[in-house]
């Protein structure tokens, strides 16, 4: 499937993705992640791994609509906990 990233075509299938990372240890999630086998990825590292760009190249929201339209599960950032008020005593 041909894919824009940083306004460069890719052509990308699901099993090259798979292939591409597939040894690559997964960094600390934080925001938005693809699963890709049984690992949660950041977008920005599956981005990088599978373009060989720098991450500050492309935007994560083009690695998602990328990665959701070769058929991974893509994940946001989860919401942040509510802060907690104390109780008055």
């Amino acid at each position: 499937m041909r894919c824009v990233i940083a306004r460069f075509p890719f052509d990308l299938t699901k099993s090259g993705v798979l292939e591409t990372m597939k040894g690559v240890k997964p960094e600390p999630v934080t925001g938005q992640s693809v699963i890709i086998g049984r690992r949660h990825y950041p977008v920005k590292q599956v981005g990088a791994v599978i373009t060989r760009q720098d991450r500050r190249d492309f935007s994560a929201g083009e690695v998602l609509r990328s990665m959701a339209q070769l058929g991974f599960t893509c994940r946001t950032a989860p919401a942040p906990a509510p802060a907690s008020t104390p109780a008055s005593a």
